[in-house]
């Protein structure tokens, strides 16, 4: 598989198809679990908010959302392991895009909890967006690429809502012109999962223009297992010339990111405070390194 511009394997094709079956075929071949990790990460920023606003029923905003798999996480308490299982066994495999579709459409309602929360996905593919709001994983959509365009009224009307931002893994192809338009609109609060091999600083900066304060989480989190040989050696090269020291995690083969938390009027460093006494949940475990950070895995 080709590297794209950062050095990662290309996995545009995933993101094309017309349902998520090719997304989790990939991608569980190479462990990602992200999402999974971020979980109770992403529920206690939702308490957090709901606590100190007085905001019974918040929106969500999923940037680079692809398929919904974060508001599927949250929205009916299932994990990546089941998802994996589902999309990928020879009866969803055999079934056509509408039978699919009408299954997940029930599996949704059956699963969803009595807890509500609105979630829109930004994304930039079409066939990703327009499965995860058919199916019900998502509430709304913005078809849209912000680090080009401005949100057109509509989309905009739609950011002026949001309470909440989120994401895990686009940051790196998003950035801080992408994350300053959202922010314009009703000053939310966010958390994002950034590979190590980005930085956060540029948007940390453009939202302290804003009013924002931002700050990291303790620890590192497993993304995924490197797709090659190739690919490792290009991200150790990229670590190394940004004077980051992979040895102990990405040398062992897996990409590692970051937590970390933006908000306004300050106390980001309090919120991510709190966030450090979050369990990663079950079966996930946590390590020590002899030399820290901690490894969430």
């Amino acid at each position: 598989m080709p590297l794209d511009s950062t050095g990662k394997i290309s996995f545009d094709h995933i993101y094309a198809e017309p349902d998520p079956r090719a997304f989790f075929g990939t991608l569980g071949r190479v462990g990602y679990l992200i999402p999974q990790l971020a979980k109770p990460y992403f529920r206690k920023l939702i308490e957090e908010y709901r606590a100190e606003r007085g905001v019974a029923a918040p929106t969500v905003l999923d940037v680079g959302c692809s398929y919904g798999v974060n508001a599927v996480l949250q929205r009916c308490d299932v994990t990546m392991d089941q998802l994996y299982d589902y999309y990928t066994g020879p009866d969803v495999l055999a079934l056509d895009h509408e039978a699919l579709l009408a299954a997940d459409r029930g599996w949704v309602r059956s699963h969803a909890g009595t807890e509500h929360i609105r979630f829109i996905g930004l994304d930039s593919s079409g066939p990703a967006l327009a499965y995860a709001q058919s199916a019900g994983f998502i509430d709304a959509a913005i078809h849209a690429d912000l680090e080009r365009d401005d949100p057109t009224p509509e989309q905009h009307d739609l950011l002026a809502g949001v309470d909440l931002v989120i994401s895990t893994g686009c940051v790196g192809y998003v950035t801080d012109k992408t994350i300053s338009r959202i922010a314009h609109g009703s000053r939310p609060w966010m958390a994002h999962f950034v590979l190590r091999m980005f930085s956060y600083d540029p948007i940390a900066a453009r939202l302290a223009e804003l009013g924002y304060h931002s700050a990291g989480v303790d620890g590192v989190f497993r993304q995924r297992r490197f797709a090659s040989a190739e690919e490792q050696t290009q991200i150790l090269d990229t670590l190394s010339s940004a004077g980051m020291d992979p040895e102990g995690l990405e040398t062992n083969g897996w990409l590692y990111a970051q937590l970390y938390i933006s908000r306004p009027a300050g106390a980001a460093t309090e919120l991510a405070t709190v966030m450090n006494a979050v369990s990663p949940g079950s079966g996930t475990s946590l390590t020590k390194l002899a030399d820290p950070p901690q490894i969430r895995q």
